[in-house]
């Protein structure tokens, strides 16, 4: 099947879309002294919800758009999403992900899973099928500019996929030696500079198991399509989130149920953070690395992060609950903790989200006035809009999640 023709073009490298910082750099962004900036300021939400205006940066969108006198409305779609979402959580609906795009995702990264790294047997593929990867990035990255592009995403979804269910949890998972698993994995995505006697073994043992298979294929189309800034900056998310499996199985060896704050900061490592942070790179463009760098960013970063995790946590809440042993997630933390019902631990959770939201657009929002380089505006942007599409995800798969029965 062709590939299908993409949307306008989106400069790639080109001087607009990378927007070089001037040589004197940013503005300098000062550190929020007593917590995030004051949620509310319409010129500044406005320019995030717009994104980047002014001379040279029409290329950052997929088309031409008035500039509006006032912030528009969030995106409704043109029909009703499938799934009940939340109730009480704060979220932006989106519109429809473009049914080709979708299909032809789907169809890519499920030949790409069964032929070229084999990464699951007959038996599981509804599971796969139902997990449906390629509605998931098409939403989530509505401005890439290629089917190839929606791919790098795509293949490093799955492959991070596998290995949490391969390594630590549905299909064979065990706190049990997940570090030796997790580091030699690692070598997959950071490679190993060894002698020459025994990089041999090593490259071998890149097959030895559908995890790392598919780490080392979807590493090497990222490679191929990212700079080395944008490589390295994924590499240090897959460490980060490696730290956080460690964290969450060494609690499980010894039984331990962390305090609320304690669950927070390992879910700050262990979340979706290497998934928005590739959003320059899936959209064919790139934030320069000094700007992503930027201690602003970084909290913008961490706490839109941190926010769509809690997602996760509350609609596989009943999911997980079904499955054999203990599953962490916040409600169960704080039900423990605090001593309060199930009922009133997942709300008390809705609420944890919804602060960290309203964190995450306050922040966007004073960096956005503070730093208003076109790439930073626009990877702002990308982030907010992969924040919205991964809840569209977990509020329209109900394949695989369905809500507890607390209203």
């Amino acid at each position: 099947m062709p590939a299908l023709p993409g949307p306008p073009a989106v400069p790639g490298s080109s001087a607009e879309a990378a927007a070089p910082v001037p040589a004197a750099g940013p503005a300098p962004v000062p550190e929020p002294a007593n917590g995030p900036a004051p949620f509310g300021d319409p010129g500044a939400l406005g320019r995030i919800l717009r994104g980047p205006s002014g001379l040279g940066t029409a290329g950052l969108y997929l088309t031409s758009r008035p500039e509006p006198a006032s912030p528009p409305a969030p995106a409704v779609p043109a029909e009703p999403a499938a799934g009940r979402p939340i109730p009480g959580l704060y979220h932006h609906p989106v519109p429809e992900p473009d049914p080709a795009r979708v299909e032809e995702v789907s169809r890519r990264i499920k030949a790409w899973a069964m032929d070229e790294v084999e990464l699951y047997p007959e038996e599981w593929e509804d599971q796969f099928d139902g997990f449906s990867v390629g509605r998931y990035m098409v939403a989530c990255h509505p401005d890439a500019p290629s089917i190839e592009h929606l791919m790098l995403a795509t293949r490093l979804m799955v492959a991070e996929n596998a290995v949490d269910d391969c390594y630590c949890e549905d299909h064979g998972g065990s706190p049990i030696g997940l570090g030796g698993r997790l580091l030699l994995a690692h070598t997959a995505l950071d490679p190993l500079h060894t002698t020459k006697e025994y990089q041999p073994q090593w490259a071998e043992s890149l097959h030895a198991d559908a995890p790392r298979r598919a780490y080392r294929s979807a590493m090497e189309y990222f490679v191929q399509q990212s700079s080395p800034s944008q490589t390295d900056r994924f590499r240090h998310d897959m460490a980060r989130l490696h730290l956080g499996y460690l964290a969450e199985a060494a609690w499980a060896q010894t039984d331990y149920v962390p305090e609320v704050w304690e669950y927070l900061a390992m879910r700050q490592f262990n979340n979706f953070r290497p998934c928005p942070t590739i959003t320059d790179t899936v959209g064919g463009y790139e934030l320069p690395a000094d700007l992503h760098a930027l201690p602003a960013m970084q909290r913008v970063i961490a706490l839109a992060s941190n926010a769509t995790t809690i997602v996760n946590d509350l609609y596989s809440y009943t999911k997980e609950l079904a499955s054999p042993g203990r599953h962490m997630n916040l409600p169960v933390v704080i039900a423990e903790r605090e001593g309060t019902s199930e009922k009133d631990a997942y709300l008390k959770a809705v609420e944890v989200h919804n602060d960290l939201m309203h964190g995450f657009e306050a922040e966007a929002a004073a960096l956005a006035v503070a730093c208003p380089v076109p790439s930073a505006l626009r990877f702002l942007r990308g982030v907010a809009v992969w924040v919205d599409g991964n809840h569209y995800w977990h509020q329209t798969n109900t394949y695989r999640y369905s809500l507890p029965d607390f209203w």
